[in-house]
């Protein structure tokens, strides 16, 4: 069984998986933290689990799009990621207002 160690959000994590797949998980780690780099850069810190998340979303919205056979195209795609940056942080915003009303009651 192989090994490697992946960052993500300045955190090393080990990881095993089928000899001979090492490169090829190191390859989606560093994509995976590449998208969640840039969501912190638009919306500032976040906690692990919420990028996390996020990210996750993200990937499962761009895979959708192929699935759909929507390719956008590079200027496309980071209009797109503004766009959703955006959304987030206002829905991230909100929900941090609610828990706090919550909390105050």
């Amino acid at each position: 069984m192989g090994q490697v160690t992946v960052s993500f959000n300045n955190q090393e994590h080990h990881l095993a998986c089928q000899d001979g797949g090492e490169d090829r998980l190191l390859e989606l780690a560093s994509y995976v933290d590449k998208r969640a780099s840039v969501l912190q850069e638009h919306l500032g810190k976040v906690g692990d689990t919420r990028l996390l998340l996020m990210t996750s979303i993200m990937l499962a919205d761009e895979l959708q799009d192929l699935n759909d056979g929507e390719m956008p195209s590079n200027a496309e795609a980071d209009a797109e990621l503004k766009r959703m940056d955006v959304a987030m942080g206002k829905a991230i915003l909100k929900i941090e207002e609610i828990a706090k009303s919550l909390e105050a009651s």
